[in-house]
């Protein structure tokens, strides 16, 4: 297979929504597999090798991307596999967490703390239903749904598989996965 052996390269006119399709499956760690309508690999994600808590996401050819990082309500995600705050690239803080409703907070890193224009994404949505909506200001940057209630109706879907739709006008698509998987993370669904 050709397209095993090459990195997964997104539509470079940035005209056509992306759309991956996420399943997951329960071992000795979590392990999302993240594939294109095409069956193509594009992302995964796994447990850090260096700290349990953390999740590493992973481009087609396993090359590390972002690590996530929980502490309490916070996750910080950073350049490739390193833990340190020159490689930071946002902070997802949860600002509302009920049995039906989750919400975050992301504000990426532009090296002022105090900058109040730092917010620039929030997420909204019910991790039961893997429903999660990104938002860039009013604009939907994202969006997930299960796959039955996209009208698959003949096949029986399981609920750890469900799609991932990226909009056109946002080009880094690692950094909206990694987000999808705090998401879902931060309600444990994934442990």
């Amino acid at each position: 297979m050709e397209s095993a052996e090459k990195p997964y390269e997104a539509n470079s006119d940035g005209m056509i929504p992306l759309d991956l399709f996420i399943s997951r499956k329960k071992g000795n760690h979590l392990n999302l597999k993240l594939i294109d309508s095409s069956s193509n690999l594009v992302f995964s994600v796994d447990r850090c090798p260096n700290s349990s808590p953390s999740r590493l996401l992973s481009d087609s050819s396993g090359n590390p991307l972002i690590s996530i990082y929980h502490q309490k309500e916070i996750w910080n995600g950073f350049r490739r596999d390193i833990n340190e705050d020159k490689d930071l690239m946002f902070t997802a803080e949860r600002t509302k967490n009920t049995l039906s409703r989750v919400e975050f907070q992301v504000f990426l890193n532009n090296g002022n703390p105090d900058d109040p224009n730092r917010l620039t994404f929030k997420m909204r949505g019910s991790p039961f239903y893997r429903s999660c909506t990104i938002y860039k200001g009013d604009s939907i940057v994202a969006q997930t749904s299960l796959m039955y209630k996209l009208g698959i109706q003949k096949v029986l879907v399981p609920r750890n598989r469900f799609r991932l739709t990226i909009f056109p006008g946002h080009a880094d698509h690692a950094f909206i996965v990694a987000l999808i998987v705090i998401f879902f993370y931060g309600r444990k669904l994934w442990i």
